[in-house]
């Protein structure tokens, strides 16, 4: 087995976006393309490829990778390697650099649908897109969604601190940033050094990320609507989340159009850190038993 690693820059308008690649060179030509979508804090890389002192047993992109999906990622706009700009990149914006990189993802994999995975407002991004380019999705996870954030402790702290958030289209970032991912909603998750990795390795953008996530989650949701969602979908939820309820979750999944979607309840799983934490390993599961499920049969029409 072979993993490469591929950088590519798309264009949205004037804004130069990093998209990034990792696949099998050895395996066949055409791969079923998983693509990851980030959440409000970290960079694509920073989520989802994540390889401390060549210790590559925490990158998602790899594990995928090796059980031979074409897997797919990108930094939003103001994120990592992508364009910092005046934009505070809210959730819109996310869905509109899906737009931009999926024409190369296209023509790169050969495939003219993906497997499309969100975390946290990563999520919201990820059923956005589905309602805009529902052809272009085979199946969708959401995992650490916010349907529309009534009553989810975090969503009501950041409603108290809106008038802060709409001052800059970036908010402050740093160790404690991380810190507040990994420990928010419960601590000792995950090792400590890659808490300490992640923060060296973001802050070489920069001590300051996009506040527009933060913003539409608080006061702009829902901005999915699942009715228009009809490929296959899992609604993935972490035990342990302040960023929703369980029966707004409940009350989207059951409003999903599609007619194949499971409910997942993670046990001891925080919000966040689940990439990359102590239970990674029962997340990828949950996502290859549900990205690699055989196709169901065509849609009947009564």
């Amino acid at each position: 087995m072979k993993i490469v690693a591929e950088e590519h820059w798309v264009k949205k308008g004037p804004v130069k976006l990093y998209v990034y690649r990792k696949h099998n060179a050895e395996g066949p030509a055409r791969k079923p393309v998983l693509f990851l979508v980030h959440g409000s804090t970290f960079s694509s890389r920073g989520t989802y490829d994540v390889i401390v002192d060549g210790n590559r047993g925490h990158s998602a992109m790899e594990h995928f990778a090796g059980l031979g999906y074409d897997v797919w990622t990108m930094d939003h706009e103001g994120y990592g390697y992508s364009d910092r700009t005046d934009s505070n990149s809210g959730i819109m914006v996310g869905v509109a650099d899906l737009q931009a990189a999926m024409p190369l993802v296209v023509e790169k994999s050969g495939q003219k649908s993906i497997l499309l995975f969100g975390e946290s407002s990563g999520a919201i991004k990820a059923g956005a897109y589905t309602n805009a380019e529902p052809d272009k999705v085979d199946r969708l996870m959401m995992h650490a969604h916010t349907h529309h954030g009534k009553h989810a402790p975090e969503m009501e702290r950041r409603r108290r601190m809106i008038d802060q958030l709409k001052a800059n289209p970036r908010r402050p970032f740093g160790k404690a940033q991380v810190d507040n991912v990994f420990n928010r909603d419960k601590s000792g998750q995950t090792d400590p050094a890659i808490t300490k990795w992640l923060e060296e390795f973001e802050m070489k953008f920069g001590d300051s990320i996009p506040a527009g996530t933060y913003i539409d989650m608080a006061i702009n949701l829902p901005l999915v609507d699942p009715a228009k969602i009809h490929c296959p979908t899992m609604v993935s939820r972490p035990d342990h989340d302040g960023n929703s309820t369980e029966e707004e979750l409940y009350e989207f999944f059951a409003g999903l159009g599609s007619r194949e979607k499971q409910f997942h309840l993670m046990r001891g799983l925080p919000h966040g850190g689940a990439m990359v934490g102590h239970q990674r390993h029962r997340m990828w599961y949950v996502m290859h038993s549900f990205f690699g499920a055989p196709a169901a049969p065509a849609a009947e029409h009564h």
